[in-house]
């Protein structure tokens, strides 16, 4: 649709231009009908529902309502003189206006109208966002003083009576806390409780409940992106910096679990008393899957993971004499759902810092494993349902083999149906291999 609306467009645009230059007149009352039409059009379509309105019109929109306005004018006013027509301005005029309009329609082709995934569950879903401020903790990304926080946000059954499982969600190295939110809407909707965490400077940006605002810092971004090139870090350093991202997300997530145990059994609000503190599920995509299999090493009260396209940094040694990396020899017996798409799959078996998570790892061999054939890393977010040019700009240009409402569709029901199956002794899990 919003193809189709800027090549409309473009083409009224370039047949007024070509009308002004034929007739030799500047002013006409076909231009002024012409774009007064145009916008009308547009509103028409916004009251058909056909384009849902959005803030990312909002710039298109001005631009067109300034246009035929200033057309109104035109046609009301009474002409005691006729312009001079002149051919070269009629001729820079288009292009002008044609940049113009493609400038306008950028956040809307950044963020294209979509259908929302399938939310399949009896219960409406309710929102709430908190601030957390951890007074054991300084924060060490500034030079300041200041205690560490972290924002959350939680997704829970709105109007359902009783209490129900509590799931942790940790984010991408990049990432922001609603990067998932059609899994955590379609939980909730089936009874789940459900907290995604902002990591202040490993998100890419987080807003506290006073408004303010935490970018991502870039030391941090550097780290990452120079440990995705090869070469750039000694097997040591990767190592090193693998277990401080680890520390910082584990740390932060058992700070939120810590206060969100404290709240609810003080049930101070309609959020907390919803929360059954017995069944504790975790879950991440990324870097956030990484920490949620790491701190359920660390917690006794964690009963089900699912790690979502992520090394297990947490399991691997580092030998500085061979200068290698080993997985640990400790079994891992919590229920867990591995989710991969084609970037980690194929890296399961040949890199060093996917050691542990092979499928011949016999610590993990009750582990579900679960692959999309032709998803990219990010086809298992919201991402390129919200912004497709994005995701794959940040994939490289590479675009997903696969239909992206079927990826995150189908990974939201095998989440649900493991937790259910993990929290809430329902049915059976027996995934495919492959989808």
């Amino acid at each position: 649709m919003e193809i189709l609306i800027l090549v409309v467009t473009l083409v009224f645009e370039l047949a007024i231009a070509v009308y002004s230059i034929a007739t030799k007149q500047s002013r006409s009352k076909v231009k002024s009908w012409t774009r007064i039409a145009i916008f009308i059009g547009f509103v028409m379509l916004i009251l058909g529902k056909v384009v849902v309105w959005e803030y990312t019109w909002g710039l298109f929109a001005g631009l067109f309502f300034i246009l035929a306005f200033k057309e109104v004018v035109v046609l009301l006013r009474k002409q005691t003189h006729t312009p001079r027509y002149k051919v070269i301005s009629a001729i820079w005029k288009f292009p002008l206006l044609a940049l113009t309009v493609v400038v306008t329609l950028v956040p809307v082709l950044l963020f294209p109208q979509h259908r929302l995934p399938q939310v399949t569950g009896p219960y409406a879903v309710a929102t709430a966002t908190y601030s957390y401020m951890d007074k054991n903790r300084i924060e060490q990304f500034t030079d300041q003083e200041d205690n560490r926080f972290v924002n959350v946000e939680f997704w829970y059954p709105e109007q359902a009576d009783g209490t129900y499982p509590l799931l942790v969600f940790s984010h991408g190295a990049f990432g922001i806390k609603i990067s998932n939110t059609s899994t955590f809407t379609e939980l909730a909707s089936h009874g789940y409780v459900v907290v995604s965490i902002d990591h202040p400077y490993h998100s890419f940006y987080t807003v506290s409940e006073d408004g303010k605002v935490v970018m991502i810092n870039p030391e941090y971004m550097q780290e990452v992106n120079n440990a995705n090139e090869e070469g750039v870090y000694s097997l040591g350093k990767f190592f090193e910096l693998t277990q401080k991202w680890m520390n910082l997300r584990t740390d932060d997530m058992d700070f939120v679990m810590d206060t969100i145990l404290e709240q609810a059994e003080q049930k101070k609000d309609s959020v907390y008393e919803r929360i059954d503190t017995q069944k504790i599920g975790v879950f991440g995509h990324s870097m956030g899957g990484a920490a949620s299999v790491a701190l359920s090493r660390e917690r006794n009260d964690i009963d089900a993971v699912v790690n979502i396209d992520a090394p297990f940094f947490s399991e691997l040694v580092y030998d500085k004499f061979t200068n290698e990396l080993t997985a640990k020899s400790e079994a891992y017996t919590i229920p867990l759902l591995n989710v991969y798409s084609d970037d980690v799959w194929i890296q399961l078996d040949s890199s060093s810092s996917y050691i542990a998570n092979r499928i011949s790892n016999e610590n993990f061999k009750g582990a579900y494993t679960v692959h999309f054939k032709g998803a990219k890393h990010l086809s298992l977010t919201d991402l390129p349902l919200f912004s497709p040019i994005l995701a794959n700009m940040l994939q490289a240009g590479r675009k997903a083999d696969i239909d992206k409402y079927y990826v995150i569709e189908t990974q939201n029901e095998l989440i649900l149906r493991f937790f259910d199956y993990a929290l809430k002794n329902q049915g059976q899990f027996s995934p495919k291999a492959t989808y």
